[in-house]
């Protein structure tokens, strides 16, 4: 058989920009790039994202996986966390929030905001620089991937549509959370931007909004329903947060 008769896939496209294509394979592919523009362009708007995600975090992509994320953690029973800390997150993190964001008027545990925040900062850092395996289930399979999250952590997972912020949904993924399953998901923009909404169980009903940063990423916190959520994203507070409101409000109105 002649492999040139054989159609180009989106998968040998992801490999030739990863440089995992085998060379039997890469002149075909440029034969066919070469002959179709439109896929072209894609090809070298992938290479473009995956050149700015490895300048700015190739830092942290090979640090091991944080123990935290392990997905073995999901057998293992809850930790306790320390109220302890609470001196220590208050001089870690800048409290912050946008006014008629409180949730029932209830205060947050210090403790609680500090291991969400850092699970889902560690998880952020660790996806958003994959170019061909950011996520388990694609955002083509919303329904299925809302069904499966749910399912999985206990609760409503819902995948907001943040296209009027100017992304979409890549997919999302199971992760270990401070009292269980943690439901993540990942938005790109048109640029290569990437935000995350990662979500687990809380032993705080409500809380109000606060804000985190560590390096050039930030986050912001909140809980409803039992139910923590932390929105990361790129160090633009007011970007971060406007993403961040659209999540809530579409949380709100679905009742999740």
């Amino acid at each position: 058989m002649n492999d040139r008769n054989i159609p180009i896939t989106e998968d040998e496209l992801h490999a030739y920009v990863d440089g995992e294509l085998p060379a039997e394979r890469s002149a075909d592919v440029e034969a066919w790039l070469a002959a179709h523009p439109e896929d072209a362009e894609r090809v070298q708007s992938w290479r473009t994202m995956a050149e700015m995600l490895h300048a700015r975090y190739d830092s942290v992509a090979q640090e091991p996986v944080p123990a935290r994320l392990e997905l073995e953690r999901l057998e293992r029973r809850p930790r306790q966390w320390l109220y302890g800390a609470a001196a220590a997150v208050l001089v870690a993190f800048v409290a912050g929030g946008t006014a008629g964001w409180v949730a029932h008027g209830a205060t947050n545990a210090p403790s609680t905001f500090q291991s969400f925040t850092a699970d889902a900062l560690d998880a952020h850092r660790l996806y958003v620089v994959e170019v061909r395996h950011p996520v388990e289930v694609g955002g083509n399979e919303r329904d299925h991937l809302q069904a499966w999250l749910t399912r999985r952590c206990g609760w409503t997972v819902f995948a907001p549509n943040l296209e009027a912020s100017g992304l979409k949904l890549v997919g999302g993924r199971l992760l270990p959370g401070p009292n269980g399953p943690a439901s993540f998901l990942m938005y790109e923009g048109a640029s290569g931007e990437r935000y995350t909404i990662y979500s687990a169980k809380t032993e705080n009903g409500a809380t109000q909004m606060r804000y985190a940063r560590t390096d050039k990423d930030g986050a912001l916190f909140w809980a409803e329903r039992g139910v923590g959520y932390v929105v990361s994203g790129g160090g633009d507070r007011d970007r971060l947060t406007k993403v961040a409101q659209a999540v809530y409000d579409q949380a709100e109105k679905n009742g999740t």
